[in-house]
């Protein structure tokens, strides 16, 4: 190996490995990577930023922007509360809001798409008296196999599409997916719906149907005038199991009591850890006279007169609020709001509540004033568990939104306009006609992944100049010499799908479709096939909670443990296999 291919790889060695800790979020690793690049020689200096003017960066960007204004319109709701129906048993339910989600994703971004329907999911599990769990999980799968059947419906796609252009001349059009990934979408949904969600762990107790979704880990504060003061812990739990309330600890100056915490004196100023359901601690808290986790913030809410709500969020990768506690965020001061609880996969919380980082897949229970729960949610980036009726746009504009975006992408299939600059013509419409507010406009761009891609792309290019992935590619040739092609493209899908499961699909993307495309040519075959593969592989992270937003994002609300998705997942990815190289193999023949 050359001395800038030993760099490169080391470089590349090093983003996997911090992806894989999650120490640090993605967008800073890989940017750290691409100036440690330059720096060393490897990238071009002229080069170093030229992945944030690429045609793929600027699509994902435009798309989100589009999918927001297809949402603010009115467009999509109007066929979620047109087709999901509670009472329709759960293999029903799971077939039609899986293809609901599906043929959302296909046209609008996969995570925008669940973003939308999880909160409709879960209202309709909580209605239907069962358990968030069972369809969750099967709807963010569903979401995630919509998106491989068109270009602009899944990041790896767009990529690919660019690095063939840039390759062989000529970018994938719109629907070329369609038969690879139709095909194995639809096949998809059917094992999903019909078999997938048997599999999935059943924890609920004897007689109970609803899962533990809702119990947070909270903390509500001994007041000054409170008749529990000098009384012990213990002798609080008659009124905890009436109102449904476990007690799990004292807190005492901002330090946790251990040991003979529940023969502790009460005193003013103490902190009740508990875990309960939102409706279980408000009963508890009114029942013994008791105030929030900040007393002084409780009074601040209150004296504003409007009343209060509790709202309960969803926090996915990208949330303001990753990565920090509420009290570093400055929740309290900045949006008048106040933390009550925190639901992280069944683990107890052992820190105070407002000094909890706050991971990815939390559920929140935040205090707010009355009406402000839209705006705080937003604020903090998260998503609502119960259908709030967001912000949107008049209804008469819906049609128009429709409209324009079906004739861009029209335009764009039919060659007769480039997509970016379809996409970008959307996007000023959608602004000049208050589909999407000016103000608002670059709040639906997901910067994290931009700056990643933008990252990664530049490194990506360094590794194939320098001979980096014809040195992988001439491997795996060697590897699998004398097997059929079935066989090769079997190997190359289960290497991206790996890959794909640890790491981010976009990154595992930028490496893998240029190995693809050496395998193809060190063959002397077509590469479009060993591209479709690497497409549909490196969407099929289905194993881990880590390996796409969707996955990470259902972990809180459906109560899953990091164990749980194999279940499913596994077969999933075996039968995406099975589908996937026999439709590559007749509709893109080597």
């Amino acid at each position: 190996m050359t001395t800038d291919q030993i760099i490169l790889f080391a470089l590349f060695g090093g983003v996997f490995v911090m992806l894989l800790w999650g120490r640090f979020r993605y967008d800073l690793v890989a940017f750290t990577a691409l100036l440690l690049g330059v720096v060393l020689g490897v990238v071009p200096t002229k080069e170093a930023f030229s992945g944030f003017g690429h045609p793929a960066t600027l699509i994902v960007a435009l798309v989100l922007i589009v999918s927001a204004g297809l949402v603010r319109s009115g467009a999509v709701f109007l066929i979620t509360r047109t087709l999901v129906d509670s009472a329709r048993k759960l293999g029903s339910h799971i077939a039609i809001i899986g293809a609901i989600g599906a043929l959302l994703s296909a046209f609008m971004n996969n995570v925008a798409a669940l973003a939308l329907l999880m909160p409709v999911d879960i209202q309709t599990a909580r209605k239907a008296g069962r358990s968030p769990a069972k369809s969750l999980m099967p709807l963010s799968f569903a979401t995630i196999l919509g998106g491989m059947a068109t270009l602009i419906g899944t990041p790896p796609n767009i990529i690919i599409a660019s690095i063939r252009e840039d390759a062989l001349g000529a970018p994938f059009k719109m629907f070329d997916f369609a038969p690879v990934g139709g095909l194995t979408a639809i096949a998809g949904l059917l094992f999903v719906a019909l078999i997938g969600w048997r599999l999935i762990p059943d924890r609920d107790d004897a007689g109970q149907k609803v899962s533990d979704l809702g119990q947070y880990i909270a903390e509500l504060t001994v007041p000054a005038d409170s008749k529990l003061i000098g009384k012990r812990l213990a002798e609080l739990d008659p009124q905890a199991e009436e109102a449904d309330v476990q007690i799990l600890g004292l807190m005492r100056g901002g330090k946790r009591m251990y040991g003979t915490a529940r023969n502790n004196i009460l005193r003013e100023g103490d902190a009740l850890v508990l875990e309960a359901s939102p409706d279980a601690l408000d009963e508890f808290r009114a029942a013994l006279s008791l105030n929030f986790s900040d007393a002084k913030r409780e009074e601040q809410l209150k004296a504003a007169g409007d009343g209060l709500d509790i709202i309960e969020v969803v926090v996915p990768e990208t949330a303001r609020i990753a990565g920090k506690t509420a009290a570093a965020l400055g929740l309290a001061w900045r949006q008048g709001a106040l933390l009550m609880g925190i639901s992280r996969e069944g683990r107890r919380i052992r820190s105070q509540i407002r000094k909890t980082v706050v991971q990815p897949g939390d559920i929140l229970l935040i205090l707010v004033h009355k009406d402000r729960g839209p705006d705080v949610t937003d604020w903090l980036g998260c998503l609502p568990l119960a259908d709030r009726g967001l912000v949107v746009t008049a209804n008469s504009k819906m049609w128009l939104a429709i409209g324009l975006f079906v004739g861009a992408v029209a335009a764009a299939s039919l060659g007769v306009i480039y997509l970016p600059i379809a996409l970008g013509l959307v996007v000023v419409a959608y602004v000049l006609a208050k589909i999407v507010p000016l103000s608002e406009l670059y709040d639906h761009v997901e910067w994290p992944v931009v700056v990643l891609l933008g990252s990664m792309i530049p490194l990506g290019a360094a590794l194939d100049s320098s001979g980096g992935t014809a040195l992988i590619a001439n491997s795996l040739v060697s590897l699998t010499a004398g097997l059929p092609a079935w066989a090769v493209l079997t190997v190359l899908m289960l290497v991206t799908m790996t890959l794909s499961d640890v790491l981010n699909n976009t990154a595992t993307t930028i490496v893998a479709a240029p190995v693809g495309i050496q395998m193809a040519q060190a063959m002397g075959v077509s590469a479009d096939p060993f591209l479709m593969a690497v497409a549909v592989a490196a969407s099929s992270a289905f194993l881990t909670p880590i390996g796409h937003k969707n996955n990470t994002l259902i972990l809180g609300p459906g109560g899953y443990s990091f164990g749980d998705y194999w279940r499913m997942g596994l077969p999933l990815e075996i039968l995406v296999v099975a589908v996937s190289i026999p439709a590559i193999l007749v509709f893109w023949p080597l």
